[in-house]
């Protein structure tokens, strides 16, 4: 199928886990791609899997200053841009007592501030009509211990899913969000936990899952193939759950 056909798409985090494979659907249904990461060694390997055709920007997801730059780099290459896929995120999760001020705001400004000032640099570059997907958390519904900074960062995103609709929709812009449950991806490996916490921090997910296991990459890739594409355009501010049921 090519739902994706013509249509020109930014993922950001793009080199790795979810959007990486969200990159490689939008590919395989026509789209022109273009996506940014960070680590050297995701970016490289990113380029191994996508090819050479796929426009690679290295760029901070946190930093509100470089979004401009996303945004220009994509007009010279594209033009314009009809999806906008946002998924660059951290989760730090930690007890209540250990968060500093630090730690705090580079949750915040990774998964909040830089993708709303990245829309914002957007603006003049969106087609009409232009899809927005925000990649969420179900940790914005349900009260994980350990979630309270990443949670409250996912709801803000996730509000801005219905804020931003109601502000931009008469320009032609949607915003929807998907909001995955535990998912395999490189995310996990990166909470600094040993592989034995690991697994024990795995069990204890698994055993909020009722349909018990990690949901796939794939999983969610597909869902935002179809909130990018024309099939979803009369969803508006919408959410999408791709949790196993976690928030039952």
């Amino acid at each position: 199928m090519e739902r994706l056909k013509g249509k020109r798409a930014l993922i950001t985090g793009g080199t790795s886990g979810i959007g990486l494979e969200t990159a490689k659907q939008f590919l395989a249904e026509g789209a022109r791609v273009a996506v940014t990461g960070t680590n050297p060694a995701t970016i490289e390997a990113a380029r191994a899997a996508l090819g050479a055709d796929v426009l690679i920007i290295r760029a901070d997801a946190g930093d509100a200053a470089t979004q401009q730059g996303i945004a220009d780099a994509v007009k010279e290459a594209f033009g314009a841009l009809d999806v906008l896929f946002i998924n660059a995120g951290v989760a730090d999760l930690r007890p209540v007592d250990q968060w500093d001020d630090a730690g705090f705001d580079r949750s915040f400004s990774i998964n909040v501030k830089g993708p709303f000032f990245l829309v914002k640099a957007l603006l003049p570059v969106f087609a009409n009509p232009t899809s927005i997907v925000l990649n969420t958390s179900v940790n914005a519904h349900i009260g994980m211990p350990n979630t309270s900074v990443y949670g409250a960062t996912k709801a803000a995103l996730l509000s801005m899913a219905r804020t931003l609709s109601g502000e931009l929709v008469g320009r032609g812009i949607r915003v929807n969000a998907v909001s995955p449950g535990p998912i395999e991806t490189p995310l996990y490996g990166k909470l600094g936990l040993s592989e034995a916490d690991l697994k024990a921090v795995a069990g204890l997910i698994l055993g909020q899952v009722p349909v018990g296991r990690f949901g796939k990459t794939s999983e969610v890739a597909s869902t935002v193939v179809f909130l990018a594409s024309d099939e979803s355009a009369y969803m508006v501010g919408g959410e999408v759950l791709i949790d196993g049921g976690m928030s039952l």
